[in-house]
């Protein structure tokens, strides 16, 4: 059998020029070009070792290390262990989606057996498809962080009552009140205030207008802050944000 040393580094550099691009992307580190590269490179090392008859233990353990110096190389030591944590996920969903593409490609299931269909996938399938499917994981994983990373623990006290929610920041919630400028909190669950406690205060979006019920709590508490000047006004839609309650105004962005 020939092997083609050239062919079997590009696909060990191509995989882990990969893998590394997408921690750093996690990660949000900043590092070059060419330290990924070099990183790369270092991982693809270990097409070499083809040539060797080493113990399957040994060959473990060499490839663990040489996973540590790919990170160091690339990443340095700072948060070390974050960037190979993350680093071996991405390795296991990459590795794991293109043996699924290629187990359902290949084999049809017939019963409790797999037969081989006579269908073999080519190298350049998983040179398109690793890329999609490493990218369309950072897409959502970015998506799923944005998200929750201005999601904050939210307690309103009115009255003798404490409502304890969890409240999301939104940079497009700037209602304010036109006449004292205070920021509106809007809340979807049931708070029972008076209505000779509400405070109606007009509201202008996309294709729709009209006025929103507010109060004045006697605090409100984000995340150890404490906000005096503002009203919680009663949604009358239903808003569904990945579970919480109530939308902070952007005029809190910069206290938290």
């Amino acid at each position: 059998m020939k092997v083609y040393l050239d062919f079997v580094f590009f696909i060990n550099f191509f995989f882990d020029f990969l893998l590394l691009f997408g921690t750093k992307k996690i990660l949000k580190k900043q590092t070059s070009l060419i330290r990924l590269l070099f990183g790369s490179t270092v991982g693809s090392l270990s097409t070499f070792f083809l040539f060797f008859h080493i113990h399957s233990f040994s060959l473990f353990l060499f490839k663990i290390f040489l996973s540590c110096l790919m990170i160091f190389v690339t990443f340095g030591k700072r948060d070390f262990f974050r960037c190979i944590g993350y680093f071996y996920l991405l390795s296991v969903i990459l590795g794991g989606s293109l043996y699924l593409l290629g187990i359902t490609t290949t084999y049809d299931q017939q019963g409790m057996v797999f037969v081989k269909n006579g269908i073999q996938l080519n190298l350049l399938f998983f040179f398109l498809f690793a890329p999609i499917i490493l990218f369309s994981y950072l897409f959502e994983h970015v998506k799923y962080r944005r998200m929750y990373e201005n999601v904050y623990p939210v307690e309103i006290d009115f009255g003798s009552k404490q409502y304890k929610l969890e409240g999301m920041l939104d940079t497009g919630n700037q209602l304010t009140d036109p006449f004292k400028k205070r920021a509106v909190i809007l809340v979807n669950c049931d708070i029972k205030v008076a209505k000779s406690k509400f405070i109606y205060v007009p509201y202008k979006a996309l294709n729709t207008s009209g006025v929103i019920p507010c109060f004045l709590p006697d605090r409100v508490i984000v995340k150890d802050k404490i906000f005096t000047n503002c009203l919680v006004g009663m949604s009358k839609e239903k808003f569904c944000l990945g579970g919480v309650q109530c939308i902070l105004p952007n005029q809190f962005k910069e206290d938290l």
